[in-house]
């Protein structure tokens, strides 16, 4: 098939530059900056950002065989500046560095640009940059900041971009993004039907005739793959969800019934909340937290499937953004956000083989596969619950005292969203359970009691995300239900941070 391939330097955000090429219905793939083996079918590249300098011997680099393709090549960030370095141009740090928005103006003629405004707010993160251009390149827009914000080689067709084009902030970026794609002469050849044609083959050619046992945690993702492998795999499919005492009010219940009437899937529901429970005494670091319950999760699922005939694969329903914020790609050198219980928090060893179809879709991909096979709107367009559960919403040490106030308070706050009719024009909301007390007047009495968080955001991606412009008349009436209807809360608070610098949970 046909190709623009992605080339992994190591950036948070390169596998956003695959997914706006596959929004575009273009089918991409990424590969790490040192493994760029076979060119067939690769009609473009882009080149993505990353960490390291470009102009330090030893540092990632351009394979040669890209250059030798005469294909176009879009470099991004840092992709542009070691383009630039190896065609023969210098890179400098002079310590001012530029992060966030940035308008950029355009300068001289470039189909790059066509149907853009002449200044553009952008979305810049670099410290280095392109101090001298090589030569046969131009510059076709500048910042204050940055005299060279974007280059071009119009014979060579080589474009550079010193913002991010990929993420939501820089206005105009598929739009870029679509104007290299035209160069790249390429048609559009990929939608949710070649997912799951690509899906279909994946599971055939890696499970065979095995049997799998998936671990359902009644999310989008785990339900939307429960129903994808049914298809599949038909009754050597066995779902399993654990019930770790981490869950929502009635979350399990719910899960299970839900899916029985909406899909036909039975769900085997294993009680193991004070195996859980116990391993999480007096553990207060996140990570921590994160990795005991990641390994524990696969403890059950072995020891399930050792009591259910023939079961060799363990499948999970992880997405990008888990692996890229866990740093889960082997050959990537992203920088670890947070380990994710199905991604940093696997143990070295497993008895089971592991099946992730999903591993490079985000999360409205694997909605749109949902929508492909008939899945009700109620299933494909929930809110994302965390594997590890409120064990990473209630900050610092986890006990059922703080697990069941913050049960009830979460689900006060999602009831009233979808009282106001607010629930769906909200990407991901909960409550949290925060490590602090507060001073609060009940009646006539002082009291010192603890504190709950409400967040709630909105994305495309989950890579990036701005909070909710929820009705302050409607913050205060939930306030109001969560202080007098739960013993032990003085006070609540709204979380208006972005992603980034946060992320969407706190823990």
């Amino acid at each position: 098939m046909k190709k623009i391939l992605v080339i992994d330097f190591g950036s948070q955000y390169t596998q956003l530059i695959a997914r706006r090429l596959r929004e575009l219905n273009i089918y991409s793939e990424v590969r790490p900056w040192d493994e760029v083996s076979s060119l067939e079918d690769v009609e473009g590249f882009v080149l993505s950002g990353g960490p390291e300098s470009s102009n330090i011997d030893g540092n990632p680099k351009i394979d040669k065989s890209i250059f030798d393709s005469k294909k176009p090549i879009l470099g991004v960030c840092y992709g542009m500046q070691v383009l630039a370095y190896q065609e023969g141009g210098e890179i400098a740090n002079e310590g001012k560095k530029e992060f966030g928005h940035t308008e950029i103006e355009l300068k001289n003629n470039s189909s790059l640009f066509n149907g853009i405004e002449e200044k553009v707010n952008v979305w810049m993160s670099h410290g280095d940059k392109v101090k001298s251009l090589p030569e046969g390149y131009e510059i076709i827009a500048s910042s204050n900041n940055s005299p060279i914000a974007a280059f071009q080689n119009h014979s060579k067709n080589h474009f550079g971009l010193q913002f991010h084009p990929e993420v939501t902030h820089t206005k105009f970026g598929t739009q870029i993004i679509e104007n290299f794609v035209e160069r790249c002469d390429i048609k559009q050849n990929w939608n949710a039907s070649d997912i799951l044609n690509q899906i279909d083959e994946e599971v055939a050619r890696t499970a065979k005739n095995e049997n799998v046992l998936l671990a359902l945690s009644g999310g989008v993702d785990s339900t939307v793959l429960a129903a994808v492998l049914y298809k599949i795999l038909g009754k050597r499919l066995t779902c399993v969800m654990v019930d770790h005492g981490l869950l929502r009010m009635n979350e399990g219940k719910n899960v299970i019934n839900n899916l029985k009437e909406k899909i036909g899937l039975e769900v085997n529901l294993v009680n193991a909340e004070d195996l859980f429970l116990n391993k999480l005494i007096g553990i207060t670091d996140p990570e921590k937290k994160r990795k005991i319950i990641g390994n524990t999760f696969i403890e059950v699922f072995e020891e399930e499937s050792k009591q259910l005939d023939g079961i060799k694969w363990l499948a999970q329903g992880t997405i990008y953004p888990d692996v890229i914020e866990s740093a889960g790609n082997s050959k990537s050198k992203a920088k670890v956000i947070k380990s994710h219980h199905n991604v940093g928090g696997l143990p070295e060893r497993m008895n089971l083989k592991l099946l992730e179809p999903f591993r490079m879709l985000f999360k409205d991909e694997v909605r749109k596969i949902g929508k492909a096979i008939g899945l009700p709107n109620e299933i494909v367009e929930r809110h994302p619950f965390p594997g590890p559960g409120l064990g990473i919403r209630v900050i610092g040490e986890v006990n059922e005292k703080r697990l069941q106030r913050l049960r009830e308070a979460d689900h006060i706050f999602l009831t009233e969203l979808k009282n106001y009719d607010l629930y769906y024009s909200a990407s991901q909301a909960y409550a949290f359970y925060m490590p602090i007390k507060s001073v609060g007047v009940v009646g006539d009495n002082r009291i010192y009691a603890d504190v709950i968080g409400l967040r709630s955001v909105n994305t495309t991606d989950f890579m990036t995300a701005k909070a909710t412009n929820l009705p302050h008349e409607f913050v205060e009436h939930v306030s109001t239900r969560i202080v007098n209807e739960i013993d032990g809360i003085s006070r609540v608070v709204y979380d208006i941070t972005s992603k980034p610098p946060a992320t969407i949970e706190w823990e």
